[in-house]
């Protein structure tokens, strides 16, 4: 293994023995995730799951089980239908919102922005009791409703959004915007045919920062949609953890399928969230 980096300075040897040891310590719970997740009830319950890697007796009742005899499949189908739009509707519209403040100039746009910033800060369950009472039966009767944790995501994650991609746009040649213009392009065309594609990692970054909080949320959508027919996979799982207390190969089986799709995101746009986080750290 090499003992420098690409930017050719030395590698911490506490860094080339901390690394490959992190990595470890994350790995094995989920390996034993995994492995416990193709074990049978009774070697579950009276052996650790790292005897059966080489032992043998691995079976995939626990999976059919898991479709056949609880509501998982349609748990991670409402999982994909509530995750996709809130992840998708932050970015649009933070999207122009940061635009805006790079690139246009208007009264107040310097306090708004630090209105936003200062949004991040404050905890979201203070607005739990105003949102039931705005989407429940006294307000809008959406509660229970995809729409309702659509909208909720949305708020919460505009403020982040905006943060992180006007500073991204910041980075950006204004050279090319002011070109754009005195070639007569509209606010619109600049940001749909330049900006938006030059920001293409810190949309990938946010995109999938704002996936795997939505994927992996218990508290708004335990509040917002409940356990019923339209439950997402987490609650599904809050819902088995009591009702399958003695079952660890179902829960293990369940918890490892909600990690996939999140697993499948994240590596797919791994890359543009490492430029996306770092590329605001310096200009040019």
């Amino acid at each position: 293994m090499s003992g420098t980096m690409k930017d050719g300075r030395r590698r911490s040897p506490l860094a080339m023995i901390a690394m490959p040891l992190m990595v470890i310590l994350w790995t094995i719970p989920t390996v034993g995730l995994l492995v416990t997740s193709f074990r049978t009830r009774e070697e579950a319950a009276t052996s650790g799951w790292w005897s059966s890697i080489f032992g043998g007796g691995w079976t995939l009742d626990n999976y059919r089980g898991l479709f056949e005899n609880t509501s998982m499949g349609s748990s991670l189908v409402n999982s994909i239908v509530v995750a996709v739009p809130a992840t998708v509707l932050p970015i649009m519209f933070a999207a122009f919102a940061a635009y805006a403040f790079t690139f246009m100039r208007f009264p107040g746009k310097d306090v708004l922005f630090i209105v936003i910033v200062a949004v991040m800060v404050v905890p979201i369950q203070v607005a739990f009791q105003p949102m039931l009472d705005l989407l429940g039966p006294r307000g809008l009767g959406i509660n229970g409703q995809f729409v309702a944790v659509w909208l909720l995501h949305t708020g919460f994650g505009m403020p982040l959004a905006v943060y992180t991609l006007r500073n991204y746009m910041a980075t950006l040649p204004n050279s090319v915007v002011e070109s754009a213009k005195i070639d007569g392009a509209s606010h619109f065309q600049t940001f749909w045919k330049l900006v938006a594609p030059m920001s293409s990692p810190a949309i990938a970054a946010f995109a999938t920062l704002q996936f795997l909080w939505v994927w992996n949320d218990l508290l708004i959508a335990k509040l917002f949609i409940g356990g019923g027919a339209n439950k997402t996979v987490i609650v599904d799982l809050q819902q088995m953890l009591g009702t399958q207390g003695q079952g660890a190969e179902l829960l293990t089986a369940g918890a490892f399928l909600s990690m996939v799709i999140p697993m499948i995101v994240f590596f797919s746009l791994q890359q543009f969230l490492v430029r996306g986080m770092t590329s605001g750290a310096v200009k040019g």
